[in-house]
């Protein structure tokens, strides 16, 4: 085993304008929401979590990456939204020796989500020319330890975060992790998908991130600059729990969006609170 720990560093692609097909709300901006890829590395090598979305984040981050001078040795994906692995196939051109690997859970909702495109259009209908032809999914990983020069870093399988099927990843020996879409920074929440049920296991899923008691989590969503602190799993709890109180209450989807900018105004990216906010409606029509 390596006796070096290893270090952490976060890439932040910042909140950008896109092609957004539907109707937008009163001042409403189409914006995709601040994005991390986070950089595992030993004396020697490295791993990359999350790749992104579009061409332009995949060149970002490898340009990023080469700057540490080390030896990529896979790409690893948190779940399956497209967000955080279609630039998977892009970025793997930067480093032909790695390859992209995710849980089974994560790949499979992956693989749906190629299909699901195929079907909508969804991704390529709100990044046209930016996204590839062909997107390469994650291999399957069948073993949860991962070694970065002789350093564990463990695939720890927590379920339910912004979508079902949510994986972290535990660096004991940098006393970090790195949780994807199971904890937000400073940005607006993502609760299309995530019903009062699915927010409480959500919240769950942030309970088992606590119990690491690691000084750095790392959120897959993040503003540019906003330090990786611990007190970031209590305030997205806070944010789920303040959601359904103020669905609980019925009203309108802008009486939903403006009670929670009410609260937390002070996140970026408040398209992803009107996006939740119409789901949440739907959902109790």
């Amino acid at each position: 085993m390596g006796t070096s720990p290893l270090s952490i560093d976060v890439y932040v692609a910042p909140m950008r304008p896109y092609t957004c097909p539907d109707q937008l709300g009163e001042g409403e901006v189409a914006t995709w929401a601040p994005s991390s890829s986070t950089l595992i590395s030993g004396p020697t090598e490295g791993i990359l979590i999350d790749a992104l979305l579009t061409f332009e984040n995949a060149d970002q981050i490898a340009a990023w990456a080469k700057r540490f001078g080390k030896k990529i040795t896979g790409v690893y994906i948190t779940h399956g939204h497209s967000d955080h692995w279609l630039g998977l196939a892009r970025l793997l051109q930067h480093f032909p020796e790695a390859r992209g690997y995710a849980a089974p859970e994560v790949v499979a909702r992956a693989a749906w989500e190629v299909e699901f495109n195929k079907r909508s259009k969804y991704w390529t209908s709100r990044f046209p020319g930016e996204l590839p032809e062909t997107p390469v999914v994650p291999e399957v990983l069948n073993i949860d330890e991962i070694l970065v020069d002789g350093q564990v870093v463990n695939l720890i399988h927590v379920g339910q975060g912004d979508v079902e099927g949510s994986t972290i990843f535990h660096v004991p020996s940098a006393d970090a992790v790195v949780c994807g879409d199971v904890v937000y920074n400073n940005v607006h929440m993502m609760m299309y998908e995530a019903d009062e049920a699915k927010r409480e296991a959500w919240i769950g899923s942030i309970d088992v991130v606590a119990e690491l008691n690691a000084k750095s989590v790392v959120a897959g969503h993040k503003s540019v600059g906003a330090a990786d602190l611990p007190e970031n799993l209590a305030a997205s709890q806070w944010y789920l729990r303040d959601f359904t109180t103020l669905a609980n209450n019925g009203g309108t989807v802008e009486d939903l969006f403006h009670g929670m900018l009410e609260l937390h105004g002070e996140r970026d990216q408040p398209h992803t609170l009107w996006i939740s906010a119409r789901a949440e409606v739907v959902r109790r029509a």
